[in-house]
């Protein structure tokens, strides 16, 4: 069930020159301006495509306090093939200590993807990116 307070839609974009394995991601990034700390941990390891699974956000203030009541955007899309997940993905639950619950994933196709993670708490909004490719 989607929480009121929060409100996410998922993006990924196909990032030209990346290189690397699934391994080799960071799942945790600094947002733009350094308001806060984001980490992802998604449901499968390793990521496959064509299968719907959740994921864990955590987030953090920059002082590494927990972000409560966020409001959470995760948008883009594969602009090389113009077009974005097949599914919709969203926050379901806060969870606790600045975790929250992302159902719905799924990435339906092999190659370079790039998440970017809105988070605005507190009149604050900041954007993390993570790039991972799957093969």
């Amino acid at each position: 069930m989607k929480q009121p307070w929060i409100s996410i839609v998922l993006l990924a974009t196909v990032m030209a020159g990346c290189s690397g394995s699934p391994k080799d991601w960071q799942a945790t990034q600094t947002t733009e301006s350094g308001a806060y700390t984001v980490t992802v941990k998604p449901g499968l390891d390793p990521i496959v495509i064509n299968r719907i699974h959740e994921w864990t956000l955590h987030v953090e203030t920059a002082e590494g306090r927990a972000v409560e009541n966020a409001t959470i955007l995760v948008d883009g899309g594969m602009p090389e093939h113009q077009h974005g997940l097949p599914t919709r993905p969203e926050v379901t639950e806060y969870l606790s200590d600045g975790d929250y619950r992302v159902e719905g994933m799924k990435f339906n196709m092999t190659g370079y993807w790039q998440l970017q993670v809105s988070v605005e708490a507190d009149g604050v909004r900041d954007v993390a990116t993570f790039e991972l490719v799957l093969p």
